[in-house]
């Protein structure tokens, strides 16, 4: 029964035409694809250099995803790989290793034949439109690329991809995989001549354009929250840039012009959002190594739109984007980003942690405190940890998540932001406040909310308050990048780096415990690290307040008794 309210609360969200989609989707077989044709291409078809997404090869017939690398025998690829995770077989069939040039041409062309050969129309994960729309892509950018013209066979298997995606968009999903569905119909258009084509580049233009519109917030984010998948859809914009700008396809120019106001919004806001190591927090499901990185990404976009970063500003700077609720305090290379928004849109939260009220902390440049990553998207246990409220620099109130996390992608009841400010106070300080009604569901209905404060001589203050009624218990955790540890001196928590030298102090403030745990980080796919988490905790009668402080300001010697 509890299962069932679980699945009630968590369909109660999808959108009328959504639900229709899934339904639609479950009775209706497979649409057939008419026979092909002579296929044509159009002429004056060409793209430009595009970031790589695909490690180098150890072999022409090795492949590494997820930090998993598999060999198979020439011409005997396992596209079906029952044993290895779904994920993993996504991207056998994307086919991003065709712009891997330590793979030679002749495996590159070996491997398409292979894939004509051995997936059968609408026959296994080949053919979900996800990898379809990604190999839709890849394959159009080696034909356009490559010296030699390619092969009819290549051409009509292309085209029958196409003619499947048409009938197969994901309107039941929505979100990055309708956008990626736009994308790829675009590229078949522009690639292909004939009235199949002109009618898939009109059909895959007005899907882009709408989705554009919904899936990218005036605040330049996009609205799944995840700065990977953020990565992933701005490089998409980009892709399609080139394709067009490279080529005589008939498309609406206020359109590309409005596409390329949406990419530079989507630039600025990428950038913002950075820490100090050039790279992105990783809130949500976001990992490294899957998206091109910001730098390929800026470089891709000078390239295309003449796009130069802003010059970092001199000493404290505010970004506040509130519309994705990520809020930003800078000052050189100390910098803190703090989660404050919606879960993601409220029909599609499959990529949503409960990470509200998080942050990431980089202190001289490095990153101290973490998000936990994601580690994979299999019924794992790595997968439920780093969905969790623990596995983030949040507090737990009750043992209760702030969200209803369940499955590997869902979410039923949903913490939603009450409120979100960054701004300047006195004495040179910043003042951050944030709340949630995420614990409404628990007896005596408790808020939490969070204050921040940073003064610039280096000192962090962090409280937490749960405010309503009855007893609660409120633990609030504090994840340390794995490269240091915490040393205990009285009440004060050390973070030292492996050699010894002191980085920063965290005390607490209120009369609360503090001990000190071991978490998980996953900064990359199939990638688990072990690292130390201090966890500061206090039951008491609402409303009451749990705080700490992080100074990073140089401090006298400390015997040290105790190293955890």
């Amino acid at each position: 029964m509890e299962r069932l309210l679980l699945f009630a609360r968590t369909v109660s969200y999808l959108r009328p035409d959504q639900v229709f989609a899934q339904v639609l989707k479950r009775v209706r077989p497979s649409s057939r694809v008419p026979p092909t044709r002579s296929v044509r291409t159009r002429s004056g078809v060409n793209i430009g250099p595009s970031p790589s997404l695909c490690p180098p090869a150890s072999g022409e017939f090795s492949f590494c995803f997820l930090n998993r690398t598999i060999t198979f025998p020439p011409s005997s690829v396992d596209w079906a790989s029952p044993t290895l995770p779904k994920l993993w077989r996504y991207n056998l069939h994307y086919f991003d290793y065709l712009a891997d040039p330590g793979r030679s041409d002749e495996a590159k062309c070996r491997l398409i034949a292979d894939w004509i050969a051995n997936n059968p129309i609408g026959v296994g994960d080949g053919w979900e439109p996800y990898p379809v729309s990604l190999r839709i892509v890849n394959w159009v950018k080696f034909f356009l690329r490559r010296e030699k013209p390619p092969e009819t066979a290549w051409l009509q298997s292309l085209w029958r991809q196409a003619a499947w995606l048409e009938r197969h968009l994901e309107y039941h999903l929505l979100a990055n995989h309708l956008f990626k569905n736009a994308v790829a119909l675009v590229f078949a258009g522009v690639y292909f001549e004939g009235p199949e084509a002109d009618r898939w580049l009109r059909q895959g233009w007005a899907l882009l354009r709408r989705e554009l519109a919904e899936q990218f917030l005036p605040d330049g984010g996009h609205y799944e929250r995840s700065p990977m998948y953020h990565s992933i859809c701005l490089s998409d914009c980009l892709d399609v840039v080139n394709l067009i700008e490279c080529s005589a396809a008939p498309v609406d120019r206020e359109d590309l012009a409005r596409l390329k106001d949406t990419a530079g919004a989507a630039l600025e806001y990428l950038h913002g959002l950075c820490l100090p190591d050039g790279e992105i927090p990783l809130f949500n499901d976001a990992a490294f190594g899957i998206a091109p990185s910001p730098t390929q990404i800026v470089q891709y976009a000078n390239a295309l739109l003449g796009y130069e970063p802003p010059v970092p500003a001199q000493g404290l700077e505010l970004r506040a984007y509130p519309d994705s609720g990520y809020y930003v305090i800078a000052n050189g290379n100390d910098r803190l980003v703090i989660d404050c928004g919606p879960v993601g849109p409220d029909y599609q939260p499959g990529h949503a942690h409960c990470d509200t009220l998080s942050y990431e902390l980089a202190i001289d440049g490095r990153r101290v405190i973490v998000d936990s990553g994601v580690h994979d998207y299999e019924a794992s246990p790595e997968r439920a940890y780093a969905r969790s409220t623990s596995a983030h620099n949040t507090a737990v109130v009750d043992g209760v998540e702030q969200s209803e996390i369940w499955g590997v992608f869902r979410v039923a009841r949903r913490a939603k932001p009450i409120r979100a400010s960054l701004r300047r106070g006195d004495g040179g300080r910043v003042i951050f406040e944030g709340a949630h009604d995420g614990y409404r569901r628990l007896p005596g209905k408790p808020i939490h909310s969070r204050t921040i404060t940073y003064d610039e001589r280096g000192e962090w203050v962090i409280e937490d308050r749960l405010d309503g009624r009855g007893e609660h218990r409120l633990e609030s955790y504090v994840h340390l990048h794995p490269d240091f540890q915490v040393v205990r001196d009285e009440r004060r928590l050390v973070i030292v780096t492996t050699d010894g030298r002191r980085l920063a102090v965290v005390e607490p403030l209120t009369s609360c415990g503090a001990r000190i745990d071991r978490g998980w980080y996953f900064p990359e796919f199939g990638m688990k690290y072990e690292h130390a988490v201090i966890v500061f905790v206090q039951s008491h009668e609402a409303p009451f307040a749990v705080g700490y402080r992080i100074r990073t300001t140089p401090m006298p010697p400390t015997r040290v008794p105790h190293r955890d």
